[in-house]
Order: structure tokens, then sequence, then C-alpha cells
């Protein structure tokens, strides 16, 4: 790809547009916990990602997306194949915190970011630039500091925020491959339905409860909740459809390890919201784990644009 400033605009605006969707998973993080202490993963995820779905087909319609036919087995499979990534990787980190403290699940769970330049070094033969593994080094360590105290067991818990890792890391760089010539919008609806479709499938056939602790409450008031109806149509409308709209759109201009480095700010924005609306503070530890994933991403910007004044100086 040749290097220009129409490139070079559009890779900073990329940056900016991901960086306001980890600050969105981040701050609906309080919604979430509140809410799926009173509904079931899979009732709330269906419900998200059904709302999701419908929130995108406007923006399809104004649009007027052009798929061609020759385009559509590998759009419904792509979709199909993101979607049960994003299944498995919400599912998994939720449950898994049933079992394992939050600070052991945002870690294990931040792990998508050494896993992602490291899966597509094992599985594609792809090279970081320095900078790229500086920054993931940088926001490892920040992660760690950030969620985990002085002792990191290993559970049932943790077993399952591990595959929530993996999913997480195997969906960007997916994305990465899925996104080419392929319309955006129309993919991000089919992966939003599809997630939808397999939470609901999950739903029908399991023993999990639809809501816990519902004493005298009937499931309609549950369900009208002023928490929950807010957690849905945050995380539905912004968190799910405008995200990974924004991701799919996005990493046409970002390698996944920046992408990945760009989502590892969204504990900093946890903890910051829950900060806000639960009165939670971080010690000093986790101050300089938020101070070391800020660093990590600066240092993986600008050395981006270093790179590419050097590539661009003219030889004398």
């Amino acid at each position: 790809m040749r290097l220009n400033s129409r490139t070079t605009n559009s890779s900073r605006f990329a940056f900016i547009i991901l960086f306001s969707v980890a600050f969105i998973w981040g701050a609906e993080f309080v919604l979430v916990d509140i809410a799926v202490s009173k509904v079931s993963t899979h009732l709330f995820n269906t419900l998200r990602f059904s709302l999701a779905s419908l929130a995108l087909l406007p923006i399809y319609l104004l649009n007027k997306e052009k798929i061609k036919s020759s385009q559509l087995p590998r759009l419904f499979l792509s979709g199909f194949s993101l979607g049960f990534l994003l299944f498995i990787g919400f599912y998994a980190q939720t449950e898994g915190m049933r079992f394992t403290s939050v600070a052991n699940a945002g870690f294990i769970t931040g792990l998508n970011v050494p896993l992602v330049p490291v899966l597509a070094w094992l599985a594609l033969r792809r090279k970081a630039s320095w900078n790229v593994w500086l920054g993931v080094t940088l926001a490892t360590l920040g992660l760690y500091l950030l969620t985990v105290g002085d002792d990191l067991s290993f559970n049932q818990g943790d077993a399952l925020v591990l595959i929530c890792a993996f999913a997480f890391a195997i969906h960007i760089l997916l994305t990465d491959r899925f996104v080419v010539n392929l319309p955006i919008i129309s993919l991000s609806i089919i992966q939003m339905s599809a997630v939808a479709v397999y939470s609901l499938i999950a739903l029908s056939i399991t023993d999990e409860p639809f809501f816990y602790g519902q004493g005298d409450s009937s499931a309609f008031d549950i369900l009208l909740d002023p928490i929950i109806i807010s957690a849905i149509l945050i995380t539905g409308i912004l968190g799910s459809a405008y995200a990974y709209w924004a991701q799919s759109a996005c990493q046409r201009f970002l390698e996944p390890a920046k992408v990945a480095l760009i989502f590892a700010t969204e504990p900093v924005f946890a903890f910051l919201a829950a900060w806000v609306f639960l009165g939670e503070v971080l010690d000093l530890q986790g101050s300089l784990g938020a101070g070391l994933i800020l660093a990590a991403i600066l240092i993986s910007e600008l050395g981006h644009h270093l790179h590419k004044k050097q590539i661009m100086k003219p030889s004398i």
C-alpha cells in the first residue's frame, strides 16, 4: 500500500474511533456487571446482539451497500465465524467471573493483547514492528499491575476466561482477513445476528435459568428494570453495533497487533467507571498499571508514525 496523506489521516482517524470503542467497553462494565446478576448470560447476550443487528439496519439502508451474489457465501461464512468467536468470548468471560475474581478475569482477558501478535506470528508468519512488541510488553505488565494482586491462582473460572482471551485474539486476526473486499455494514449485521442466534440456541438447550434472585418480582418487572433496559440499550447500540462495525471498518487501516493494544485500554476505563459510579479507587499499583497501558498506546502510535517518516524520507 502506497503511503500518502490520505492513508496517514485514515490511520489516525481509525485509531481515535477504536479508542472510543475501548472507552465504551470499559464504561459499560458496571452496567453489565449489575445486569448479569439479574438475568442469565445467554438471555442478556440474546437481547443485546439482537438489538445490535437491528440498530445497524438503518445504516445499511441509508448507505445502500451493494452486495454481489458471488460475495454471499463468503459473507455469511465470515459473519457466522466471527459471531461464533464473539459468542464464545462473551459467554466464557461472563461465566468465568462466577468462579474467579474480577482481577483475575481482567488480567487473563487482557492476554489477548500479547496473544494477537504471537498467534499472527505462529499461524501467519507475520512480523510486527519493534514498537508494537515494546507496546505489547508494557501493556501486558500494565494489565498485570492493574488487575492482579500478589497471588494469581488458576481455577475453573480462570480457564474459562483464558478461552475468552483466545477467542477475542482470534477474532481480531480473522477480522483483519475477512474485512478485505467484503461490505462492512453487512458483515457487521450478520456477525451481530449470529451471536444472537448462538445465544438463543444455547439458552434453549442449557439448564441455565433465565433470571437470578427473582424473588417476588416477575420476569416482566426484571426486564423493565431501568438498569436492565439501560444495559441492553448501551451495550447493544454502542458496545456491539457501533463497536464491531467500527472494528471491521478500522482494521482496513490498522494492523491487528495495534488494534489489540488500543483495546488494552478497556480495563483502565472500567476502573474509572467503577470509581465514578461505585466509589472504587485505584491503589498505587493499579495506577502504575493504568499508566503503563497508556504509555504502551503512545509508544505504539508514535513509533508507527516515526517508521512511516523513515520510509517516506528521500534518500540522498
